[in-house]
């Protein structure tokens, strides 16, 4: 699998990711239910933060979950030792481009923050379709940082996020993918593609935004990049300085910040035909 993930796989990134999953559990998650004793997939689910809520999606859903990463994985199975429903998930070291399952295989795929990181995302989605049943379906997730808005405005804080941004096209991604979700499910097949935006915004009257998005979620993130955005020559330690505390200055009081994510939703078409209909558009 072509892919770099660039924020690292560090304990600090585990902690983010969970900080991140639970922050904004009911606004990724709602209508993310699959049917009654659903077969999901979970691709590319890292050290298993989201799974827990897909669990609680469906109570007799069955979950496989992948990912590339073996460390990634036993966090993950840590993260569910004595879950009362451990039983329903099985996890799988495996590459996305390489899955080790059957055509049809599931009726429910559940993708987020995956397709950002990786170089090929059409191929990516065309190898879950392939692994859905005919009239399964696919829940995509993904951000786009171009979308953070705050006050005080700042230069410097524009400036390390697109470092952010440069240092993941950089190793093949794309940070900005969340606005090209309906476009490229399309490319790789599906139908019925819906996608609608999930606005994330914190300010002094939403604390837990405040302290789960802002400070716990998105300044990390960005500061992951501090090291390959040196590197590279995108800015100087002390830019980077002087954007980090701007960053951090929304969550403080008189600050704002707004996020968007982007959720699709689509369908594996049910005859041969329609796919590749589908695929050709």
């Amino acid at each position: 699998m072509t892919t770099a993930y660039v924020h690292g796989y560090t304990e600090r990134e585990s902690r983010r990711l969970s900080d991140q999953a639970q922050t904004l559990a009911e606004l990724l998650h709602t209508g993310t239910a699959p049917r009654q004793g659903a077969r999901v997939l979970e691709a590319g689910c890292g050290t298993g933060a989201q799974t827990p809520y897909l669990l609680e999606a469906e109570p007799t859903a069955h979950i496989t979950a992948v990912d590339v990463s073996r460390d990634s994985l036993e966090r993950a199975r840590e993260r569910l030792d004595g879950h009362p429903d451990e039983e329903r998930v099985a996890f799988v070291h495996a590459d996305l481009f390489d899955l080790p399952f059957a055509a049809g295989s599931f009726d429910h795929v559940f993708v987020c923050f995956v397709l950002e990181h990786l170089a090929a995302p059409v191929a990516a989605l065309a190898t879950l379709r392939h692994l859905l049943r005919p009239g399964g379906t696919i829940t995509a997730i993904e951000g786009d940082h171009a979308s953070a808005l705050f006050h005080p405005r700042s230069a410097h804080a524009e400036e390390a996020i697109a470092a952010l941004v440069r240092v993941q096209a950089d190793a093949g991604g794309d940070a900005l993918i969340g606005r090209r979700l309906q476009p490229l499910l399309e490319k790789a097949g599906f139908s019925d593609v819906a996608v609608e935006p999930r606005t994330v915004y914190a300010d002094a009257t939403r604390p837990e935004l405040v302290q789960g998005f802002v400070r716990e979620t998105f300044v990390p993130m960005v500061e992951s990049a501090r090291g390959a955005a040196l590197r590279a020559g995108i800015t100087t330690p002390e830019r980077w300085r002087a954007g980090i505390a701007d960053l951090e200055a929304t969550a403080a009081d008189g600050g704002t910040f707004h996020y968007t994510f982007f959720r699709a939703g689509a369908t594996n078409p049910t005859t041969a035909a329609a796919q590749d209909r589908n695929s050709r558009t």
